[in-house]
């Protein structure tokens, strides 16, 4: 009976290591469905395109976007952690050249907020899967802008020296496993007017807020550049 005991007791320690194994969250991790998720994405597709490439550059293309970011911002919609929209219509929150006057950045947040409330974590899975499997369009770029925007981009400006190069990649593909978006081929005008609402702390990340460090320490000209270069990182 001892002997049984002892046996017992030894094998304590390897039984709880098993069972954390298998009741962690990672046993439970959904299987993404792109074609689920296409299905899914179709109000999204009014904005950012049915293939993830949206239309018109003030509007984020999603083609190619690494998962775990497009579900980190999802998250990030659901539960209010990303409140602005004014990447999309200005922070006077009167775009006029598209004739959305009357249309407030504040009323897009909530449009944006409702339409993916309902979303589960599913269906979150699915549409991250989906637009990861599309492929972004390859946009015209100023070459001259962004041959600028170059060294920016890969060894950072004089006042910070710190890259984008460093979490965005080489041919800025991003990190998936650490969630660092995909910037290449995005609309330059986009990730002008992100690269502003970082700087001015209306976009904010959740670390130590080194994009606005970095951002407000671009001159005007600079953002133009290494946004046309980010852009025409999409064409290589």
């Amino acid at each position: 009976m001892r002997a049984l005991t002892h046996t017992i007791n030894r094998c304590i320690p390897f039984i709880v290591i098993l069972a954390l194994i298998l009741f962690t969250p990672r046993a439970f991790s959904l299987t993404a469905d792109p074609e689920a998720g296409k299905d899914k994405a179709v109000d999204c597709s009014m904005c950012h395109g049915e293939d993830g490439n949206s239309i018109e550059p003030e509007w984020p293309n999603l083609a190619g976007q690494n998962k775990q970011y497009m579900i980190n911002s999802i998250k990030a919609f659901q539960s209010g952690a990303r409140g602005n929209c004014y990447s999309c219509h200005g922070q006077d929150d009167n775009d006029v050249e598209l004739g959305w006057s009357s249309i407030t950045g504040q009323h897009i947040v909530a449009v944006m907020k409702t339409q993916l409330m309902t979303l589960t974590n599913q269906d979150i899975e699915d549409i991250a899967a989906y637009y990861n499997s599309q492929i972004i369009t390859e946009l015209e770029t100023d070459s001259t802008l962004a041959n600028q925007g170059e060294s920016i981009y890969i060894t950072g400006n004089k006042l910070t020296g710190v890259a984008c190069i460093g979490c965005h990649g080489p041919k800025g593909s991003g990190n998936g496993d650490l969630g660092y978006p995909s910037l290449a081929g995005q609309h330059a005008l986009y990730t002008e007017n992100t690269l502003r609402n970082y700087a001015s702390g209306e976009r904010q990340t959740e670390a130590n807020n080194l994009m606005k460090t970095l951002s407000s320490s671009l001159s005007e000209t600079e953002i133009r550049a290494v946004s046309a270069y980010i852009q025409a990182l999409g064409s290589q």
